[in-house]
């Protein structure tokens, strides 16, 4: 968001004005063009796609069900979960995150099957964390494997706009050859299927949840500053739902039970297009870390003496 602050000097008629950006302290960086991947699938709305999770006084579906809206107060956080389950797919959510003082705030966009598989469950992780006054919200992606919840995998980025004065997009597309995160269809990271990281590659059916809670122990700066409840209720809204993938009943699933064997698999996202990233997407990614990432856990040497395998690979 920018303001325009002028000074007026009538004896000359001469008008002075600068654009002064108030979300970030930073410079404003615009983002590359790239393709459209959420153009290429359906919206869904929310009451045929999602489920209450938790918190159902907070959460508000208007517009024929279309739109939701999820809230966090002293009473409680709020939460959807996906009627399906899926094995690989694209999910989307478009986003507007509560303006003002929100530290401690989370608001979580993720894939995960904790409730089937407690002691070694499958996390995707897309989580905005608020932010304390005059600072950014804070997007923070992780993965968990089969488990692994003792080894976060963390990646942290500054956003080049403002999450609380307009929808943006969310989105996740996880298949066999990699895992990618998108913000407006900008990739921020992918994590490639590789031998290094195998052994915690998300692997088993997950669903699909959106969520708003109070992250005070950890989410703003380790915990330093927590909800403030004065400023609740803490609104997210959200719409422009897709999540195609191939849709699980049963608690597990195998790997070869939905690659694309045939025309007719029930992956939408196992095509050659879906492989890998575009040119396009390779520039789009590549300025979303010089310009945006602060935090990789593959940086972290303090945090970790000896790295994860998979960041020595190449």
């Amino acid at each position: 968001m920018a303001i325009f602050h002028c000074r007026f000097f009538f004896t000359s008629l001469f008008i002075f004005c600068k654009i002064v950006n108030v979300y970030s302290s930073g410079p404003v960086y615009t983002p590359p063009d790239v393709e459209r991947l959420t153009d290429r699938f359906n919206q869904v709305s929310v009451n045929k796609s999602y489920d209450v999770f938790f918190g159902g006084s907070n959460i508000h579906v208007p517009n024929n069900g279309t739109n939701a809206d999820l809230s966090l107060d002293k009473s409680s956080g709020s939460g959807l979960v996906s009627k399906n389950k899926y094995y690989y797919g694209f999910f989307n959510a478009a986003l507007k995150l509560p303006a003002g003082f929100t530290s401690g705030v989370v608001v979580a966009y993720y894939l995960s099957n904790a409730d089937a598989f407690p002691h070694n469950h499958d996390e995707i992780d897309i989580e905005l964390l608020g932010h304390e006054k005059r600072k950014e919200w804070v997007l923070q992606t992780n993965i968990y494997g089969n488990g692994s919840v003792s080894t976060g995998r963390e990646e942290k980025f500054y956003l080049w706009f403002d999450p609380t004065q307009a929808f943006h997009n969310y989105s996740i597309l996880w298949n066999n050859h990699h895992i990618v995160f998108l913000v407006d269809n900008i990739p921020v990271r992918e994590v490639v299927h590789s031998n290094a990281i195998a052994s915690v590659y998300p692997s088993k059916a997950m669903s699909v949840y959106a969520t708003i809670w109070d992250g005070s122990e950890w989410a703003t700066r380790g915990g330093k500053y927590p909800v403030n409840y004065n400023f609740a209720p803490f609104v997210v809204s959200m719409r422009g739902i897709e999540m195609e993938g191939c849709v699980i009943n049963q608690k597990e699933i195998t790997a070869t039970s939905c690659l694309r064997g045939s025309p007719s698999s029930l992956d939408p996202v196992d095509g050659e297009q879906f492989a890998k990233l575009s040119s396009q997407e390779v520039a789009g990614l590549d300025w979303a870390r010089r310009k945006h990432m602060f935090y990789s856990y593959c940086q972290d040497k303090s945090r970790y003496k000896v790295l994860p395998r998979e960041c020595n690979s190449s």
